[in-house]
């Protein structure tokens, strides 16, 4: 399904019917993954999962956003498509709109479900702060005025070699709008969540680690914490039955 908002096609789908339920994916996928999920809980609920611009089968945006915009951009969706409050289901960067839309109070959910959510700023290595310290300072000189003219291409390798696998691969507006929203965080907000929370999280998780969860978990006031032994960032896909039995206890399909 199609609409357009602020002059950008948009795709979602829709199945079921019954009280809203509003899924947002994770950086750079799509709705294609959480096509399980769908259909498990469109037996109960309208299920309406929706591609972030830039991502799955939607318009690129033309300018860099920030974690403002993306929750801008689902008030308007939301609109669009008729719903109100719905129950929120968000994965990764999903979820750290999530929690800038309900810890500002801009939607007032009757349930959440955070999978591997991103929205806190972790602590960074000695490795990974030397990492950024170089980068930034071979930034520095090659945008220098004397030689900014021609040392494009060699900016170019440097965020290649430096960047991380979503960095290198997405075009320039997406890479300005990761810098953006990674270097928000929002854990001053979840202490205002005033609805009972799920956090599904992976064992493994290299992307959100499990620390992340933990800190989350005590920062919601009604939320609980269910790891997924063994599974990754995508927990939910690594462990589908797992997943399948947490979600109909937490929303009674």
């Amino acid at each position: 399904m199609e609409i357009v908002i602020d002059n950008l096609k948009i795709n979602y789908v829709e199945k079921g019917e019954g009280e809203p339920i509003l899924m947002l994916h994770g950086w750079g996928s799509s709705t294609v993954p959480y096509n399980g999920i769908i259909n498990l809980l469109s037996l109960k609920y309208r299920v309406i999962a929706v591609d972030f611009p830039g991502c799955g089968q939607s318009d690129t945006m033309l300018s860099p956003w920030t974690v403002d915009d993306y929750c801008d951009f689902v008030l308007k969706f939301c609109k669009g498509v008729n719903i109100s409050d719905p129950i929120l289901i968000g994965h990764s960067h999903g979820g750290r709109v999530i929690m800038k839309l309900v810890g500002e109070k801009m939607l007032n959910p009757e349930k959440i479900v955070l999978f591997d959510s991103a929205g806190l700023i972790p602590k960074k290595s000695f490795k990974n702060k030397v990492r950024i310290a170089t980068f930034k300072l071979i930034k520095r000189v090659l945008t220098l005025p004397l030689i900014k003219s021609f040392s494009a291409p060699l900016l170019e390798k440097a965020r290649n070699h430096f960047g991380s696998a979503d960095y290198k691969s997405a075009p320039e507006v997406l890479r300005k709008t990761m810098v953006n929203v990674v270097n928000t965080d929002l854990r001053h907000l979840l202490p205002s969540f005033s609805c009972p929370t799920i956090l599904i999280w992976g064992e493994n998780d290299t992307d959100t680690p499990l620390r992340d969860a933990q800190t989350i978990e005590k920062l919601i006031p009604d939320a609980g914490l269910c790891v997924i032994k063994g599974a990754g960032h995508f927990s939910f896909l690594n462990n589908p039955a797992q997943t399948a039995a947490i979600l109909k206890s937490f929303l009674e399909v």
